[in-house]
């Protein structure tokens, strides 16, 4: 169902394209890549052989994983919505 000028399937394709977008931006920022450092990249404290087995690749130890988590991150995207809420933001 489109409604206007849209033909029809635009909106569940709109949706895909959305979801897709989200999915590989997750994907690219929690896959590790390469080896485990020994030491953590930031603090260069060491980090723990659990972290490394567990999660091959890790670069971070947890506590500067914590501290960049709860910084909020601004992140750029297509706004698909096209609804004026949305454009507000």
């Amino acid at each position: 169902m489109a409604g206007g000028w849209a033909r029809d399937g635009a909106v569940s394709e709109q949706i895909e394209a959305s979801i897709s977008d989200e999915l590989a931006r997750l994907k690219a920022r929690r896959a590790p890549v390469g080896e485990s450092l020994l030491e953590c990249a930031e603090c260069e404290e060491p980090i723990p052989e659990a972290r490394r087995l567990a999660l091959p690749g890790v670069k971070l130890c947890i506590d500067c994983v914590r501290e960049r988590d709860g910084q909020q991150q601004m992140r750029g995207g297509i706004n698909r919505r096209g609804s004026k809420d949305s454009q507000l933001k």
